[in-house]
């Protein structure tokens, strides 16, 4: 086990300052205290996984410096294309070291949506030649800064991408300083549960990965009611509305509505002109923006910053609206429900989160039974 200021000042002295990536919760002590002690510009968290390892190509041919990647071994999906098409040593041959967080470790208890990437990760990595080498909590900072040395070195002397694996609970605790300062009345499991106050017993709900999907879960069960109607995004983050999109293109009978997070719009943005340009009539899109990736210990998003309304708007939703109090979003969801075309709205909530929400007992297989059955009616 290693404290974070250790690692983050070893790798300063190997030349290393320039960190981006998406978050995850494995790495998010580390996290902390690279946006807290990162100068300006030497930090971004990028939209998806692909996009950070862009910009890290981007920072070294601007300085012939080493740059990091962080990421939860489930965004290296969104990696491939451009480690494999740019980053590679066949290609434009970019020295980087991956920081990757080890979910879904064989041997350990996870959620099912971690599974088949943590049993793989190793030969994926293995399968695109990018040396690798794995870290726990077992080893001393001086074992872990001298397998760090190594893979940096490989990275230079080849100039080519390389790994470090990280298991759970290797960095120790390190509490955020910075957080987001800004505040609404709703959190996001109030929010849901006023909405679904106005849910149909014919209505579908495609939830997005993290503690929305969990918290609406929570109010199936809390209220007795069946989860036949919903389809959980246990992984996949930034596709739910994709899928929402599908099943309400050939589910007209039924309203879909999605409940998606800021950090899931951001990551796969397109979607919206997708969503916007086909006006389907039965999609009611929700955004709960809280500025942050909160399932992942609430390191800020982008999203307060813009008006992702605005940006629904003029990708071609029929109707956009927003909410930032109870009175709000009682009434524009009463809009939306009414409403014969493809609707957006987006409420504004702060973090806030209880410890000891529940997880899905259900497996995503009977999910998805669940809800086809439901959607034959």
């Amino acid at each position: 086990m290693i404290k974070p200021q250790l690692f983050f000042q070893y790798l300063k002295k190997e030349g290393i300052d320039f960190y981006t990536g998406v978050p995850d919760s494995l790495l998010k002590d580390l996290c902390f205290y690279i946006s807290d002690y990162s100068k300006e510009n030497k930090h971004i968290i990028a939209a998806n996984e692909g996009s950070a390892l862009s910009i890290s190509i981007g920072y070294h041919i601007a300085t012939n410096n080493v740059p990091v990647v962080y990421l939860q071994n489930s965004g290296l999906g969104n990696l491939i294309n451009p480690l494999l098409s740019l980053a590679d040593k066949d290609v434009y041959s970019i020295p980087m070291l991956l920081i990757i967080g080890w979910r879904g470790k064989p041997g350990l208890k996870d959620e099912p949506q971690h599974k088949k990437t943590g049993r793989v990760m190793l030969d994926m990595l293995k399968s695109m030649k990018i040396p690798y080498k794995v870290i726990n909590k077992s080893n001393k900072p001086e074992k872990i800064k001298a397998i760090t040395g190594h893979l940096i070195n490989k990275s230079k002397k080849n100039n080519s991408p390389v790994a470090l694996i990280v298991e759970r609970d290797t960095f120790e605790k390190y509490k955020l300083k910075n957080i987001n300062k800004k505040k609404y009345p709703l959190v996001r499991e109030k929010a849901i549960n006023i909405i679904m106050n106005y849910i149909g017993l014919k209505d579908v709900i495609i939830s997005t990965t993290g503690f929305t999907s969990r918290e609406l879960y929570e109010y199936r069960k809390n209220n007795n009611q069946d989860h036949g109607r919903d389809f959980l995004t246990v992984g996949g983050m930034g596709h739910a509305s994709q899928i929402a999109l599908g099943i309400a293109l050939h589910s007209k009978n039924k309203s879909i509505y999605c409940f998606d997070g800021d950090g899931s719009i951001i990551m796969h943005m397109g979607s919206l002109s997708t969503n916007g340009n086909i006006k389907c009539a039965n999609l009611k899109h929700i955004v709960f923006n809280n500025g942050s990736h909160e399932s992942v210990g609430g390191q800020p998003t982008t999203a307060h910053e813009f008006n992702i309304k605005n940006i629904a708007k003029n990708t071609g939703y029929d109707l956009t609206l927003s909410a930032n109090n109870e009175k709000q979003l009682k009434k524009a969801i009463v809009e939306i429900k009414e409403y014969k075309g493809s609707c957006f709205l987006e409420v504004m909530i702060s973090n806030g989160t209880r410890a000891d929400l529940g997880r899905p007992s259900s497996s995503p297989q009977e999910n998805k039974k669940l809800l086809m059955s439901f959607l034959k009616k």
